[in-house]
């Protein structure tokens, strides 16, 4: 994979403006940043361009602004980023036009830029190319280095790359690499497992993962679906009804590929939707007319369990039952510290992403655990489902 993309190691960076395409989308409390994750994962790359003299020029968005907000500044941000990478970030008031340029033109080799929200312009979403003409003024090569960012096709995640020199960060490239060991040429067996509410926002990811895994293990809300559309009674339980005719084809075109779905055996039921709500495990042939369905039961945990120990590849986005409320996070909770068990013992590549799938894994403490964990959400999801990314595309070596 790394062959196929330019990435830092096929450039010399030293004296260079680069011009770096960052994540910087953070959580914010009163004007703080509250979770520094992102700063973290970017941190890497914008220190090795500064330390191989290389003048880093940050280009970021922030929240979904509407024009100039002051309230979307990344200006505390670039404050906080600065105690992350331990050296000094200067801030600039736009990203184009005089007040860049005069930054830009004060930096030395090793210095680190950020420029103002590029957002606050309508035309980054909308990859002018006068305002990409700008802002390539302002570097001699660009490095994308924002993977959540890349199934946009906006000034800063694409446009630039037909403009200068084009090469991934270090963030993009582990995110590559770890996407071609889920997908792309994979260890086989592969397992994928897909969880949440609704089969509507994962029908193309369905249909594109059953031609590429051997087994597909399905949970969550969406699994109820499935159920529903082979007759089994499924009470109260969130589903998408209207759906079953979708299911079943995806299930024609999963026997059609060899690709076993493995659907839940059984069910935790509860008779109301909140935490610690009175619960018991019955048997798909026996789920009361007035329960929901909230997580997987005993027996389905010991299926997926089985399934995961048959495979080599893992590839895991969504949770099996309603995760955010105890007791009903059992089989998700139980799955990953299986997963992160069969990783650990170098049995089992574990490759997972999605915000939910990231909150579950986290919430039974084995993230770290995991092979690779993508915290890049549309993107993640866009590429699972085959689509060409439009900022991986165009740092593609043939370009």
């Amino acid at each position: 994979m790394a062959n196929k993309f330019r990435t830092l190691d096929d450039v010399d960076v030293t004296g260079k403006r680069v011009l770096l395409r960052v994540d910087l989308n953070v959580p914010m409390d009163n004007g703080r940043v509250s979770d520094a994750t992102r700063l973290e994962r970017v941190a890497p790359t914008i220190t090795e361009i500064s330390d191989k003299g290389g003048k880093v020029i940050l280009l970021a968005h922030f929240g979904r602004p509407k024009g100039r907000d002051p309230k979307e500044s990344l200006k505390p941000v670039a404050e906080a980023l600065s105690k992350v990478v331990k050296k000094p970030v200067a801030f600039a008031d736009d990203c184009i036009g005089e007040l860049a340029a005069t930054a830009v033109a004060a930096l030395k080799d090793g210095d680190i830029l950020c420029l103002e929200n590029t957002r606050f312009h309508k035309e980054e979403e909308k990859n002018d190319p006068a305002f990409v003409a700008e802002l390539a003024k302002l570097g001699d090569i660009w490095v994308n280095d924002a993977f959540s960012a890349a199934h946009r096709a906006h000034a800063t995640t694409e446009g630039l790359g037909h403009k200068l020199p084009a090469y991934a960060g270090r963030t993009m490239q582990a995110e590559l690499v770890a996407l071609e060991k889920a997908l792309g040429s994979p260890t086989k067996p592969v397992i994928a497992i897909i969880g949440g509410a609704k089969v509507s926002t994962k029908i193309d990811l369905l249909e594109n993962l059953v031609n590429k895994v051997d087994a597909l293990v399905i949970g969550g809300g969406m699994a109820n679906t499935f159920l529903h559309a082979q007759g089994v009674g499924i009470g109260k339980s969130l589903a998408e009804k209207d759906l079953a005719a979708t299911a079943l084809r995806i299930m024609e075109k999963a026997e059609a590929a060899n690709c076993a779905i493995i659907l839940p055996v059984d069910a935790t039921v509860a008779y109301h939707f909140a935490a610690n709500a009175p619960s018991h495990a019955y048997g798909l042939d026996a789920i009361p007319a007035d329960g929901m369905i909230l997580d997987v039961g005993p027996q389905s945990i010991a299926r997926v369990h089985a399934a995961i120990d048959d495979a080599a590849t893992l590839v895991w986005n969504g949770p099996l039952g309603a995760f955010e409320m105890q007791p009903f996070d059992r089989g998700t909770v139980a799955a990953a510290k299986h997963a992160a068990q069969r990783t650990k013992a170098k049995k089992l590549i574990s490759i997972a992403g999605g915000g939910d799938t990231v909150a579950a894994l986290n919430q039974a403490h084995v993230a770290g655990q995991f092979t690779y964990v993508s915290t890049a959400g549309g993107a993640f999801l866009e590429w699972m489902e085959g689509k060409p990314l439009p900022g991986v595309e165009v740092l593609r070596t043939g370009n």
